[in-house]
């Protein structure tokens, strides 16, 4: 029994045994994370660095891209070392601050895209007052909403519900640190912890969730009541937020089929893939999503392209 976390150290169960293979998975895996950092931060640099991107939509982008090199750099470099590890061991505190990482890249990503939401709703449903409502001030405190509020909430679910938990155990049957299975492991009252998670589900992720619905169903009405080039804005402007917003809703509800039900008559490798799928399919396919679909960074882009080759 781990009487508490503290010093302690967890055991990542669901690496496999590969030979000679942990050198290609390593070399896949490196690849991966280099070509997210290069995407994510060559966008990052288009949007700071002109002027006609510097509009509440691309700020809120350049956040999104942010927030992808966060999530990545959360995972990857822990997994690259366990990957060409025999002992699958990390300790107690970097195993909490993993975990305090991932949970709010998510919860940012989730604020992100419900914000993204609101913004298209305004351009597109109420076009004449939209630079009366996104003021700087106001895009300002949004941007510190998405950043401040995930972090204080998921310091409070790890580091004052999870981290006091005395332990059972110490084998995390994952590749990475996950709350719900140390969770799982306390010997002690965990009451307080699952009242507190469904709370906060049920009130701001569901609150999201209502606002990303309702947006698209006002914006849905303007496209077919609207004229032509309205819809043409509405396609061209949402349809990579919609993309992006489904890929990341898969990627969640992959994880939470996996986690909270005992899927162990599907292939390890599968359930590695579903439980990692979030975290690294969100990072690469949203630069490819917002670069190639919206119509200002493309030809940015194409001008970068045209230049450094000329």
């Amino acid at each position: 029994m781990i009487n508490s976390t503290h010093g302690s150290y967890f055991t990542l169960g669901a690496y496999m045994e590969t030979g000679l293979l942990k050198y290609l998975f390593f070399l896949i895996t490196l690849t991966l994370y280099v070509l997210i950092i290069c995407a994510n931060l060559f966008l990052i640099v288009v949007i700071c660095m002109n002027r006609s991107l510097h509009e509440p939509m691309y700020i809120f982008l350049c956040s999104l891209f942010v927030n992808e090199l966060f999530g990545s750099t959360c995972l990857f470099p822990l997994l690259l070392v366990q990957i060409l590890s025999d002992v699958h061991t990390v300790s107690a505190p970097l195993c909490f601050l993993q975990i305090f990482c991932l949970y709010s890249y998510g919860v940012v990503k989730f604020f992100t895209l419900a914000i993204m939401s609101y913004d298209r709703y305004l351009a597109i449903c109420y076009p004449l007052h939209y630079n009366t409502c996104m003021t700087p001030n106001k895009i300002s405190m949004l941007t510190a909403l998405i950043w401040l509020y995930p972090f204080f909430i998921n310091a409070v679910i790890v580091f004052v519900l999870t981290f006091p938990l005395q332990l059972c155990g110490n084998i995390i049957n994952k590749v990475y640190c996950d709350n719900y299975y140390v969770v799982k492991l306390a010997c002690s009252d965990t009451t307080l912890n699952n009242v507190f998670g469904l709370s906060h589900m049920f009130t701001v992720i569901f609150g999201l969730i209502v606002l990303i619905i309702y947006t698209y169903i006002r914006i849905l009405h303007v496209c077919f009541c609207g004229s032509k080039q309205t819809r043409q804005k509405a396609v061209s402007t949402c349809t990579p937020h919609l993309a992006s917003l489904l890929n990341f809703s898969c990627g969640c509800f992959f994880e939470i089929v996996q986690s909270r039900f005992n899927l162990y008559n599907l292939p390890n490798m599968l359930r590695v893939f579903l439980s990692l799928y979030w975290l690294t399919g969100q990072p690469l396919v949203n630069p490819l999503l917002y670069g190639l679909q919206m119509s200002k960074i493309r030809m940015l882009h194409c001008k970068l392209t045209h230049a450094s080759t000329s």
